[in-house]
């Protein structure tokens, strides 16, 4: 397909757009030109020396559904629209081709060639740590540009010159008004987790970003789930794209049992704290900051190695949480819904709802940490009689039709569904994750000043020795 097609007409920037779809409706685009059949392995793929190499020497032989149906057409220059739950293989999807299709370039100071667009700083980290050995093998500069960082570090890397930016909307849009990065020579560019992008509130953003990549280059929006916001984007951006539909919901996912527990109110903490004490990692899902650094100190004077994730945490204290996590050393992981995307786990077999999540795609996606990549998982909420109602409409939303049962803490069938346990009851220190630079100065504090008074400079300075040695 000619792609400079897209400058003429309705499809140039600044032109005219698709019309809209009725209003409450998603219709998806009309294929014109058909798609590419699916690869049943990457060696037919005709990726770029190197590449090949690298899948090797990482295991990575047979493509997931998603990367079989989508990759012909990337590497084609076909925009696409992919639909797939989260651990389903989309970082891939769209890595592989967006590396690929970049290979042998070179980008100039501040002048990225492929842009890939996530909602979290911890999912802009881990499609870097995914694509970084594939893009070494071709010789490609990637940058991640991220909020709670020092910016001038970034402003820095995006000087010297990065062929791939993978970023979170804010900290881009801050960087391009610093005149530190321009998205003109963008051919390739890639919006992840579109929904909860628009979901958080990112959508003028991400289109004000669009507006600025060169209008004949290529698009690919990956997607959980698809809702007005994003058919306004696909409709906006995506040129005859070729439409996946993989894996469309964690409910669809034969290898996830979803468990709805009913507890007694005053029983609710002893329930949760015998879960946190299983054998095993586990996410538990909270609705706020100050209820899962609540629930981690009760969970620390208890014994369970437990450790909070939430939007109140610095961006190096929620790096050094995850990797803790990761380890082993942390093994139950307290979060607000930023972790609900963006965080993969390798073996995470149970995810609990402590508080019911606010809607469907947020119980789609806190379930989607476990069960990723043809793993198995359950996904458990804890929900109080004032809460059936809500719940059931919830599941029905969601396509899901849960195991029932009532529980109690101490019980036998609370043990077989979920593992629990009594906890030790001897209290456990985790060490504290390093403060890092301050998001607003790279030298920590608002103005990156040391205490003037001599108490306070002896405070900081066992501070500093305690983040040492940690």
């Amino acid at each position: 397909m000619n792609r400079s097609a897209r400058t003429n007409g309705r499809y140039s920037r600044g032109s005219g757009r698709r019309p809209a779809a009725p209003q409450g409706e998603f219709t998806l685009p009309v294929t014109v030109t058909p798609a590419l059949p699916p690869v049943e392995d990457f060696a037919a793929l005709g990726l770029p020396d190197g590449m090949p190499q690298t899948l090797t020497r990482l295991g990575v032989t047979t493509p997931f559904p998603i990367q079989a149906a989508t990759l012909p057409n990337t590497l084609a220059g076909r925009d696409v629209l992919g639909r797939g739950r989260t651990g389903s293989g989309k970082t891939l999807a769209f890595g592989l081709a967006a590396l690929a299709r970049t290979a042998g370039q070179r980008a100039e100071p501040r002048r990225p060639l492929a842009l890939i667009l996530v909602p979290t700083r911890e999912l802009a980290q881990q499609v870097t740590d995914a694509l970084t050995p594939y893009a070494r093998s071709v010789r490609l500069r990637l940058a991640t540009v991220v909020g709670g960082m020092p910016i001038g570090r970034q402003a820095g890397v995006l000087r010297t010159g990065a062929e791939v930016v993978v970023a979170t909307p804010g900290r881009l849009k801050d960087l391009i008004e610093r005149r530190d990065c321009r998205l003109d020579r963008v051919a390739v560019t890639v919006l992840d987790e579109a929904d909860q992008m628009t979901d958080m509130g990112f959508l003028p953003q991400v289109t004000e970003l669009l507006d600025q990549v060169r209008p004949d280059g290529q698009r690919m929006l990956f997607s959980a789930t698809l809702d007005r916001n994003v058919d306004l984007l696909v409709r906006r951006y995506l040129h005859d794209p070729v439409v996946h539909s993989v894996d469309p919901s964690a409910g669809a996912v034969t290898t996830m049992e979803h468990h709805v527990l009913h507890v007694h109110g005053a029983d609710k903490y002893a329930t949760t704290t015998e879960i946190a004490a299983r054998d095993g990692r586990v996410i538990l899902f909270l609705d706020t900051k100050h209820a899962v650094d609540r629930l981690t100190t009760h969970l620390l004077h208890s014994g369970v190695r437990a450790a909070a994730l939430h939007g109140g945490k610095s961006q190096p204290q929620r790096t050094r949480t995850l990797a803790q996590f990761k380890s082993g050393q942390v093994t139950a992981l307290v979060a607000t819904n930023v972790a609900a995307r963006g965080i993969h786990v390798d073996d995470l077999d149970l995810v609990v709802n402590v508080d019911p999540p606010a809607d469907h795609k947020d119980y789609l996606h806190r379930g989607g940490r476990t069960a990723r990549a043809g793993g198995s998982g359950s996904v458990v909420t804890l929900v109080t009689s004032a809460q059936r109602r809500g719940m059931t409409r919830l599941m029905a939303a969601a396509g899901i039709s849960p195991h029932t049962a009532q529980v109690r803490s101490g019980e036998a069938e609370l043990a077989r569904i979920t593992g629990a346990q009594a906890p030790s009851g001897i209290p456990v220190t985790i060490p504290a994750p390093s403060k890092g630079p301050s998001p607003r100065g790279e030298r920590g504090g608002a103005r990156g000043r040391r205490p003037r008074d001599g108490r306070a400079r002896r405070a900081y300075a066992a501070r500093a020795r305690t983040a040492a040695a940690a």
